[in-house]
């Protein structure tokens, strides 16, 4: 790491030389070949001192809030440097603001914006302007206190019959894959912890990953106030287009061992594509899924279901970043549906749809009875 990174660790007395604890699984980390700091927070040294652990060099400290360098060259070369490229920045206000979130949880809350994955049908491409880097956020404090501002409020956990035993609920996983990154910034398990300490009240939070780096979360105090879940799909949806991740069964069994730590658990079926022999496939994964947590004691287990869909914005950007995916983006053989903002997207036809939802509900009744679906959609 850069000398001037060095120095700033150095005057914060956060420099460290902590080795990997023996016996523990190593997993599949993400290490970005570029970073870029902007911000000047609290939050930014422990970051710091997590990049230099896990031996990222080139480390850039800029003197304004402009990220640089990053449209230099072809289209595909400003992506594929982009996607491989962390900055450190400060939340702007409107990500610092909960915004709700149906019908996942009541409120969203942004960690960082952008994710190191490869999935071709990546539901951040037709929202997140310029170039896919992942931006991580320093001013952690500022993002994290909408959480005692807005406890209490919301509609689809707050106060309801179904779900209020949660709580007010946030979503950490909206614009990036917390767990994904969280070996560099640590910011993941401040929300778990304070959250699991009531710093806020009667909240919790809940995040997906592809990911299962989960070894530093299992000792936190957690409350029982986080849901992890893990998104899971057949082999034909994982296989063909989600790079940079971590198997199913390395997802399985970060969830079981997350479980095993008191934390409740979750899945994220997602994006439910009928491909092939679909049913098949999707009753092999729960099959599979409840093997893995057969027999483990006071397991809180939902299931959550969202079908493929896509924008016209955002197949043009994932044709670009992917020009050979073999993803179906074929707006003819899908519904065209108005968003509640207005925009379009497309869908599959409502007959195709009613045979999914029928499918999954019995399949998940019959192979996960304990789990409720929270939702399908």
């Amino acid at each position: 790491m850069g000398s001037r990174v060095t120095a700033v660790l150095l005057h914060q007395g956060m420099t460290d030389s902590t080795t990997r604890p023996r016996g523990m699984v190593r997993r599949k980390l993400w290490t970005p070949r570029h970073v870029q700091v902007t911000a000047e927070q609290p939050h930014t040294a422990e970051i710091l001192r997590r990049l230099e652990r896990a031996g990222v060099d080139d480390v850039r400290v800029l003197r304004s809030n402009r990220l640089m360098d990053l449209k230099d060259g072809s289209e595909r070369e400003v992506d594929a440097r982009a996607k491989a490229t962390m900055a450190v920045v400060v939340a702007p206000p409107s990500a610092i603001k909960p915004q709700p979130i149906p019908p996942s949880a009541d409120w969203r809350i942004d960690l960082a914006r952008g994710c190191p994955a490869h999935c071709q049908y990546c539901y951040l491409a037709g929202s997140l302007a310029g170039p896919p880097v992942t931006r991580v956020y320093a001013n952690l404090d500022e993002v994290l206190a909408g959480i005692g501002t807005h406890v209490g409020r919301g509609t689809v956990t707050t106060g309801t019959a179904a779900r209020g035993h949660e709580g007010t609920t946030f979503q950490l996983s909206c614009y990036t894959d917390p767990l994904a990154i969280e070996h560099l910034t640590g910011s993941l398990a401040e929300a778990i912890e304070r959250v699991g300490t009531g710093l806020y009240g009667d909240a919790s939070v809940r995040f997906t990953t592809k990911f299962d780096a989960v070894d530093d979360l299992l000792t936190l105090s957690h409350g029982r106030r986080t849901r992890m879940r893990v998104s899971i799909n057949s082999d034909d949806v994982a296989g063909r287009f989600e790079g940079g991740t971590v198997t199913f069964p390395a997802r399985i069994g970060a969830l079981r061992t997350m479980a095993q730590a008191g934390y409740p658990v979750g899945l994220t079926v997602a994006p439910i594509m009928p491909i092939g022999d679909w049913r098949a496939a999707y009753a092999a994964v729960l099959d599979n899924v409840a093997a893995a947590v057969d027999g483990l004691p006071d397991l809180d287990l939902t299931v959550e279901a969202i079908t493929h869909r896509f924008m016209p914005s955002s197949k043009d950007v994932l044709q670009g970043w992917y020009p050979r995916t073999r993803l179906d983006m074929d707006e003819a053989r899908r519904t065209r549906k108005r968003t509640k903002f207005g925009s379009t997207k497309y869908v599959y036809p409502r007959e195709l749809m009613t045979e999914l939802r029928h499918w999954f509900e019995d399949a998940v009744a019959v192979r996960l009875p304990g789990a409720p679906l929270l939702y399908w959609t």
